[in-house]
């Protein structure tokens, strides 16, 4: 097994800055970590280490803690006071008590001892980014697990959703933002989600944020960070996010004091935790959603016009399922079997009789609300009367049979048509004969 095959995991997505005043040593560090790594910078000085952290976001700095003009711990925490947000390696010929108390008090991640050799140093930084990484994560799993986030699959063949399919994987590889609109319930968080799995961010953070449910005197601290009483940087959800998708939903409801500060970041690509000094740059694509008419609101004056055409590069509006009914037995059948599963209780027969009501059904709740009725029916046993049925198929017969899949879909159109066969006749490009015998073969 080589050192790549060790220390590859966490290291291969990091930024790492090498601090130190002699040239050979720069090198040397550059050189051990520059294959493993996606960036290394030098710096040569403490002064040229502080412009660099307010030109580029780095994960990790390694630095010499002799230095002309101070020490690296000095550097620390003067870094720690203006806003720093990526861990310490110190290296070091004396690792006394005190220095380690203070290396600590500082936030350096580990040290590494004077003489050193490669495998030391890869070791050190693979430990720092385990730990960086760690935390990361575990922030974002504890919001996740109180947040009503959008999981799942963008499930449907229909030709509504193969268009939003299609100009979702255009704008993967981009970093454009892109601002997803439709009614309450299409699945907007979905489909970003399936963008940012198509991008080569996939591996790093999405974060969803919903812009409506943050109180107003804690979105600052929730988004942007927020330097606490120890000088030590907590980091808001768009440092979290950093190298990932960050995802603003309800975007019509931003205070007008996030929509300002929101439109800097936009502008800049940086962020400045309240009381932090510095603005840290930030490697973020974002996407936005909202389910109100922004333009509307731009012109009542409760929306900021630049924000506005920040936002609305690229526009992606998410079919209503009337508009995708075709998928509807597809989804349903998904819902029954996963919520049969995370509940632990048998799954309800999907017979051809209730598919039938089911496509019918005009759904203006959307997806959520076909979710919602199929979650509610799993827990009492039975589908509610409007819905139920006692057809003679059911399971993938039900689903797949040809003619009832033709039965569901004239039916839905002749609902669309308000009953005019001519009409759905015309529409379906058959004759109004081949309707009328449709139906009573169906009896209806």
């Amino acid at each position: 097994m080589t050192i790549a095959d060790v220390y590859g995991g966490t290291m291969s997505g990091a930024s790492i800055l090498v601090i130190d005043d002699e040239p050979g040593m720069r090198n040397f560090l550059t050189k051990i970590l520059g294959t493993r790594v996606k960036r290394v910078e030098q710096a040569a000085s403490a002064k040229e280490a502080s412009q660099k952290l307010d030109e580029a976001h780095f994960d990790l700095v390694v630095l010499d803690n002799i230095m002309p003009g101070g020490t690296g711990l000095d550097w620390v925490t003067e870094q720690r006071r203006k806003g720093f947000y990526a861990d310490a390696i110190l290296i070091t010929a004396y690792a006394d008590l005190d220095t380690a108390i203070t290396a600590l008090r500082a936030g350096v991640s580990d040290f590494v001892l004077k003489p050193f050799g490669a495998n030391q140093i890869l070791g050190a930084v693979s430990r720092a980014l385990d730990r960086k990484y760690l935390r990361r994560d575990n922030a974002l799993l504890r919001r996740e697990l109180y947040a009503d986030t959008g999981r799942g699959q963008l499930l449907g063949k229909s030709e509504a959703l193969a268009t939003v399919r299609a100009m979702i994987e255009k704008l993967a590889g981009l970093t454009t933002p892109v601002l997803f609109t439709g009614e309450s319930g299409t699945g907007k968080e979905l489909a970003a989600r399936h963008l940012h799995s198509l991008s080569d961010r996939r591996d790093n953070p999405f974060v969803a944020v919903n812009c409506a449910a943050i109180a107003p005197d804690r979105i600052a601290t929730e988004l942007f960070g927020v330097m606490e009483s120890d000088e030590r940087l907590k980091p808001g959800l768009l440092l979290l996010a950093d190298g990932g998708t960050l995802f603003l939903d309800e975007v019509a409801q931003m205070p007008d004091q996030l929509q300002a500060a929101l439109l800097r970041v936009l502008e800049d690509r940086k962020v400045r935790p309240v009381g932090a000094e510095r603005e840290i740059p930030l490697n973020l694509r974002f996407l936005f959603a909202t389910n109100a008419d922004l333009q509307k609101a731009v012109a009542e004056g409760r929306f900021r016009a630049d924000l506005f055409h920040r936002m609305n590069v690229m526009q992606i509006k998410m079919p209503p399922l009337k508009d995708r009914s075709e998928d509807i037995v597809e989804l349903a059948a998904m819902f029954m079997t996963h919520f049969s599963v995370s509940m632990g209780m048998p799954p309800l027969p999907l017979d051809d009789s209730t598919l039938l009501k089911l496509r019918r059904y005009d759904w203006p709740g959307n997806v959520r609300e076909l979710k919602n009725l199929i979650e509610r029916s799993v827990i009492l046993g039975a589908f509610p009367e409007e819905f139920a049925g006692n057809g003679g198929f059911s399971g993938a017969e039900a689903i797949e049979n040809l003619d009832l899949v033709v039965q569901r879909h004239i039916m839905h159109l002749l609902d669309m048509c308000d009953g005019n066969r001519a009409e759905a006749a015309r529409r379906l490009g058959v004759s109004r004969k081949t309707i009328d015998r449709k139906l009573a073969a169906w009896s209806m």
